[in-house]
């Protein structure tokens, strides 16, 4: 009986200084104004519908977020969703919740992710239970923000479980944590901030950000801090479909703060679907003036249709064009056959 022939994957090259091979990661350290979307995940089994949904994306981003159990709701998971995109080449950002598992589940799943071709990950506490459509479910909150970055940042760093137990190969991933400036109390922000990146957080992706003055004031607390040359900032941004939903979401999403101003400008527009449009590229065009903001993260639900125009329209890739399928076929091979 012939002997079994296992496949070695050959592992992507690490840049010096980086902590992993991924895209997201090489552009902000080279200094590019970084883009991010966020993919709603499918009510399905079928992996194509991850893929209609990353498409409308594509050469406008630089790395796509695949949401886990956003607002308490079940879809596909994250890990499957980044899983899929890694594999033909897209750079997900996984986001990993801690209310649903608790420190072994996630563990592994950091390890099966990374070893999956995910390498970037956005480490949050979640949303509770009592704000999904699964009310009676058992919330876990095992650990929080702060714990899981530094469990993510030990296992690849310190090559350990938080048990103490060694791991033989680590994930080689580029971590992450959302922030929110409009969060009350407004003067505690940045040092909440500071806090996460402490605990292990390179990139930050934050809430909407619709008060260019509080941002402002939050980004000046952050330099102050000596903030701005330790973590990357993405300012989180979006599309508003007209006043009355703006106005809806004011009111019942926690810390969304969206100033009379704007809402009035959305309120006297003959076309609003437009003007929020129109709104989300002004808000970009100034976020990329700001200091310590290296980029946006667009969360367009049930709008990602419109992103590409809007960053077009925004001008703030300046001429580059970040991958997209068939831009680097040597890549992309790779990774499908990965």
């Amino acid at each position: 009986m012939a002997a079994e022939i296992i496949p070695v994957i050959p592992a992507p090259e690490v840049p010096a200084g980086h902590t992993s091979p991924g895209r997201l990661e090489s552009v902000l350290r080279a200094g590019a104004f970084a883009v991010t979307a966020e993919l709603a995940p499918p009510d399905s089994a079928d992996p194509n519908e991850v893929y209609k949904r990353a498409r409308v994306f594509d050469g406008y981003v630089d790395a796509i977020n695949a949401t886990d159990g956003s607002g308490a709701n079940c879809h596909m998971s994250s890990v499957a969703v980044s899983a899929l995109l890694a594999r033909v080449g897209y750079s997900p950002v996984m986001q990993i919740s801690c209310r649903d598992k608790n420190r072994i589940a996630i563990q592994g799943d950091i390890l099966g992710a990374a070893a999956l071709g995910v390498t970037n990950m956005l480490c949050l506490t979640g949303d509770g239970v009592q704000a999904g459509d699964h009310p009676q479910s058992k919330p876990v909150f095992d650990l929080d923000c702060m714990s899981l970055l530094g469990i993510a940042r030990t296992l690849r760093d310190e090559l350990h479980f938080q048990s103490g137990r060694k791991i033989t190969a680590a994930p080689r991933v580029f971590l992450g944590a959302a922030e929110n400036p409009s969060g009350l109390p407004h003067e505690w922000r940045a040092r909440r901030l500071a806090k996460k990146v402490e605990a292990g957080a390179q990139f930050i992706q934050t809430q909407y950000c619709y008060d260019m003055p509080l941002l402002r004031s939050f980004m000046k607390e952050v330099d102050a801090l000596g903030l701005t040359n330790k973590v990357y900032l993405l300012a989180g941004v979006g599309p508003l479909r007209s006043a009355k939903a703006a106005d809806w979401m004011r009111t019942n999403v926690p810390g969304i703060h969206i100033p009379d101003a704007m809402i009035a400008r959305m309120a006297g527009a003959k076309d609003q679907v437009a003007e929020g449009k129109q709104i989300c590229i002004d808000l970009i065009q100034e976020m990329s003036e700001i200091p310590g903001i290296h980029g946006v993260h667009v969360m367009a639900y049930r709008q990602e249709e419109t992103v590409a125009e809007i960053i077009d329209r925004a001008g703030v890739l300046k001429g580059r064009k970040p991958w997209q399928p068939g831009a680097d076929h040597n890549e992309s091979e790779h990774r499908t056959q990965s």
